[in-house]
């Protein structure tokens, strides 16, 4: 079975109460991770697999890791995040250990069955509470019940915002701006005896692939700034403690262009045979929720309108085929009534909704593909 990223946070954390530590001890045998008293997880938004491997110069020391992260009992090195591909979702998935369809964390945008508007599960504009859209307890409330203590790190605005709550909460935050500042507090917290886990979150990589795409040189300068200062935070790790680096997914680069061939964009709400029928659409650009009350039709002009551009599927087929693990009844609604995954070098656009800022990014994820999906996981022990 291919690891994943849902056992990360679970593997790294510690707990005495049954099934807690039953289930954290699955997640460490199936990384194959060592036992230390404490781990420091760092997530890194955004770094993919393909995209690591891509810009490796700019990285020394991770991808120096990498490579001498092998043999027999060693960590694994690559894990499969869950669809889609975003960061609403994955790290929840990180932060519960269960996939869209238990969290219903299901995307970056999707219809709130209480307002049948949009709901941001980013920014959580569109009406719903993050303690109760969000249902699973957390790696870290589970800790916490089972008398250990965990730390979050991150920006002062993340503190108690929609997705730290529904995905994270649990943990005694530290902001920290900076990433020198980050990687400060997170050693000063590995010393603290009494910290069971630490957690790190950067989001530069992410905002930088979006705005410029990964393959130019303000993504390849963001990367040498955080190797280096991950190397710094390695080379102080206290005695017994270690350091986890993961991501929620890759990046792509779409170019800023019309659709030809296989490369392009594709304007849902301009598009004829795409907008008929159609109430809402939500997701992202790389993977869509699209609402109507006659999915059947709906499904049959998109498949024809976009061909071998994207797999679209009812929503019926998208749970059959495993796209969201199992799903629980009040998440179930929330999936769209069609799901599009956009193939190749694709952007299905909505310009009756997106901001023009939106509607230019560069960098993108959500979908299917190994570069959305895989993410590497750096292992370092103290």
């Amino acid at each position: 079975m291919t690891p994943v990223l849902g056992d990360v946070l679970l593997g790294a954390a510690t707990g005495d109460r049954d099934p807690f530590s039953d289930a954290a001890g699955r997640a460490r045998a199936s990384l194959g991770l060592p036992s230390v008293r404490c781990w420091c997880v760092v997530l890194v938004d955004g770094l993919g697999w393909h995209n690591l491997s891509g810009r490796g110069e700019h990285a020394p020391f991770l991808t120096g890791q990498l490579t001498a992260q092998t043999g027999a009992g060693a960590p694994v090195t690559k894990l499969a995040a869950t669809l889609p591909t975003s960061t609403a979702t994955n790290l929840s998935y990180l932060g519960t250990a269960q996939r869209a369809g238990t969290t219903a964390m299901l995307g970056y945008a999707v219809r709130n069955p209480a307002t049948a508007g949009l709901l941001n599960l980013i920014s959580w504009n569109g009406g719903a509470d993050p303690g109760t859209w969000q249902r699973e307890p957390t790696v870290f409330e589970q800790m916490l019940a089972s008398g250990s203590l965990a730390v979050s790190i991150g920006p002062w605005q993340f503190e108690d915002s929609g997705l730290t709550v529904a995905a994270l909460r649990g943990a005694r935050y530290h902001p920290a701006e900076s990433l020198p500042a980050r990687v400060d507090t997170a050693i000063a917290q590995l010393r603290d005896p009494g910290v069971d886990l630490v957690y790190l979150y950067w989001g530069e990589l992410d905002s930088i692939a979006h705005q410029h795409g990964w393959e130019g040189a303000d993504w390849a300068g963001g990367l040498a700034r955080l190797d280096s200062e991950l190397e710094r935070l390695a080379r102080l790790l206290p005695l017994g403690t270690g350091v986890l680096v993961t991501a929620d997914h890759g990046m792509i680069d779409i170019p800023r262009e019309e659709m030809h061939d296989r490369a392009g964009r594709i304007d849902a709400a301009t598009h004829p045979e795409l907008s008929r029928g159609v109430d809402l659409i939500g997701g992202e650009d790389r993977f869509r929720h699209v609402y109507t009350r006659e999915p059947e039709a709906v499904a049959a002009r998109w498949a024809e309108v976009l061909g071998t551009r994207a797999v679209v599927l009812t929503r019926a087929d998208a749970m059959a085929a495993d796209y969201f693990g199992p799903v629980a009844p009040h998440a179930e609604e929330i999936i769209g009534d069609v799901v599009v995954a956009a193939q190749g070098r694709v952007a299905i656009q909505d310009s009756g909704q997106q901001s023009a800022a939106s509607l230019g990014l560069v960098g993108m994820h959500g979908s299917t593909s190994a570069a959305e999906q895989d993410v590497p996981l750096v292992a370092v022990l103290g």
